[in-house]
């Protein structure tokens, strides 16, 4: 398996990543605990950043004297329908701002097509001493699909 493979791919909207649901992710009742969908997002987003060639470890530590550091300030979730332990799910990623002190993403999880969760992530950008701090141009290129 490649490394592109194992992180998702880019694609025309953004990113895509496949996951497995196993049992640590399900409750009782082999339904997927609410709390793990964060998880399977959290991943989707840093493999977006990695494959648009993005190392938040490096931003946060080089760059400018600031430093450039990601945080979700806000996330909107919708549970539309539960996934159970062996689905295969797809995570996808898209950009919906990117400028200023903040992005704006859009998720969503489906299995075989089916919209199981749907979520808008608000992505404060912070500098090292957690203050707002402007997206560099460059950066948000990148999300926005033109660089």
């Amino acid at each position: 398996m490649t490394l592109i493979a194992l992180s998702g791919e880019l694609t025309d909207a953004g990113h895509r990543l496949v996951q497995r649901v196993y049992y640590e992710d399900t409750d009782f009742s082999g339904v997927v605990y609410h709390a793990r969908y964060l998880h399977f997002m959290e991943r989707a987003r840093t493999d977006y950043l990695r494959l648009l060639g993005v190392e938040q470890a490096t931003l946060a530590i080089a760059g400018d004297s600031e430093g450039l550091v990601f945080v979700v300030h806000r996330m909107e979730i919708d549970f539309k329908a539960p996934a159970r332990m062996d689905d295969v799910l797809t995570v996808v990623t898209t950009t919906e701002k990117a400028g200023g002190a903040k992005m704006v993403l859009l998720q969503e999880i489906r299995r075989e097509g089916t919209l199981l969760i749907a979520a808008k992530v608000i992505i404060a950008v912070i500098n090292a001493q957690g203050r707002p701090r402007r997206l560099p141009e460059a950066l948000g290129q990148k999300f926005r699909g033109e660089g």
